[in-house]
């Protein structure tokens, strides 16, 4: 009997596969890796102050906590984003379709909730809506530990699915056919 692979062993599966994928990486991809990590993180440091600025506010200062998840967002993405690039190789064009990728999906969850976990909370109008300003402070504020958490979580994850799926190689499932039977 085969047993069920759940995620956390497919994740455990699919951790050496992606560490081998960032072996091949060549300068194009760390390069794109470095300016879209830099990219994400001017523009998620900017929109939550902080990288001081007099565009956008902040009336509650941030946490210690909040700077090293801002940075190891911005790395996680600046990786995700690279790993789309296509290979630098030519691929057989052999009409095989690509199966539908949602990991993109879960790298910006793990973006989105990166943004909730660093910014002010009296400062995001979803949480001020819903919580009220003193509620924000009270309900929402204890909650971003754990917004960051599960958006640096999920963007690992994203990134380990994505690389390990650029190794590991997808066939075809061959289709068995039952041998016809021939009338007498």
């Amino acid at each position: 009997m085969k047993r069920p692979i759940g995620p956390l062993t497919g994740f455990l599966r699919r951790f050496p596969m992606s560490a081998s994928a960032l072996r091949f990486w060549g300068f194009r991809e760390w390069a794109v890796a470095a300016l879209s990590a830099l990219m994400v993180g001017l523009l998620l440091g900017f929109v939550t102050v902080l990288i001081p600025n007099n565009v956008f506010g902040r009336d509650i200062p941030p946490t210690l906590w909040s700077y090293p998840v801002w940075i190891a967002t911005s790395v996680l993405s600046g990786m995700l984003i690279a790993s789309y690039l296509r290979p630098a190789a030519p691929v057989a064009a052999d009409g095989v379709i690509e199966p539908k990728d949602s990991t993109s999906k879960w790298g910006m969850t793990g973006g989105f909730l990166a943004w909730f976990a660093v910014g002010c909370p009296v400062c995001n109008k979803i949480a001020l809506v819903a919580f009220g300003y003193s509620g924000a402070i009270t309900y929402f504020a204890p909650l971003q530990p754990w917004l960051a958490t599960a958006a640096l979580a999920i963007t690992v994850l994203a990134l380990v699915f994505r690389l390990s799926g650029q190794i590991e190689c997808k066939l075809p499932t061959a289709r068995i056919s039952q041998p016809e039977r021939i009338a007498p």
